[in-house]
């Protein structure tokens, strides 16, 4: 039987309360991980410590919060002596034009998906130098790399999430610390429920992805985990687009006017 890539690894992930976070965590137990989760969720902190038993740590912490963030790293440290791996996936936004966007919000999104990553890295990485490297995967989304209408300080948060994983890689490299970078399309999460529920609108995305699906959470905790492993040891400052073609799919198909 083949061993299982993370046993006695331990592992940080924020946003673990639901969608992709919580995919990864149950990915990272599956594997033989222990994992720190942290959320604002203290709810549904507990309902995944009640499903994926004491490998689990709930942790609440606001991400945007630095003081709050050391201390729910070090849960890593006190319980388990070390961290092999950390998943930075806690994200959001509030929409507007930006004729209209409000500052108080542009600064709410830009806190919660760039400042966080920033300030969990920070952190994770001065404790894996400590315990001998690491890796660490950032999620952003295909939205740092394709402008959207009301959405420019997520795309232009995510964009900076991509371009800050590489320079942490390239400062990390020497104290064995890997970071890397995924970049979800449309994903099935409480986070897109209200696309997801309105079938015209749900049904503009799925024209747009040649595979014709959104992604299960879980096919994105997946390649999250092959970036932490050692499949992919000699893997940093990349970032992988996970999107089911949805990247590639701009122009237009002119093949449908034909005949």
């Amino acid at each position: 039987m083949n061993a299982r890539k993370f046993d006695g690894r331990t592992a940080v992930v924020t946003g673990a309360a639901s969608g992709i976070g919580a995919a990864i965590t149950a990915a990272l137990i599956a594997e033989g991980a222990n994992v720190v989760g942290l959320d604002i969720d203290a709810t549904g902190l507990d309902k995944k410590a009640a499903e994926l038993g004491d490998a689990f740590i709930p942790t609440i912490a606001d991400v945007t919060d630095e003081s709050q963030i050391e201390v729910g790293i070090a849960v890593a440290a006190t319980r388990f002596g070390r961290l092999d791996a950390a998943f930075n996936v806690a994200g959001g936004s509030r929409i507007g034009a930006v004729t209209d966007l409000l500052e108080q919000d542009w600064d709410f999104t830009i806190d919660l998906i760039q400042k966080s990553v920033f300030l969990c890295t920070k952190h994770e990485a001065r404790l894996m130098k400590s315990t001998g490297g690491g890796a660490i995967v950032n999620i952003s989304s295909l939205d740092g790399r394709v402008p959207m209408p009301g959405g420019s300080a997520y795309s232009t948060g995510k964009a900076g999430v991509v371009m800050f994983s590489k320079n942490a890689a390239l400062e990390l490299a020497p104290y064995n610390i890997r970071v890397n970078t995924i970049l979800p399309g449309l994903v099935d999460t409480p986070l897109v429920a209200a696309v997801m529920g309105y079938e015209p609108a749900k049904q503009m995305f799925l024209d747009r992805i040649p595979m014709g699906v959104a992604a299960r959470a879980d096919q994105i905790a997946a390649p999250a985990l092959f970036l932490a492993s050692e499949d992919a040891s000699y893997i940093t400052g990349t970032e992988l687009v996970v999107d089911g073609g949805w990247e590639i799919s701009n122009f237009p198909n002119l093949a449908k006017l034909a005949g």
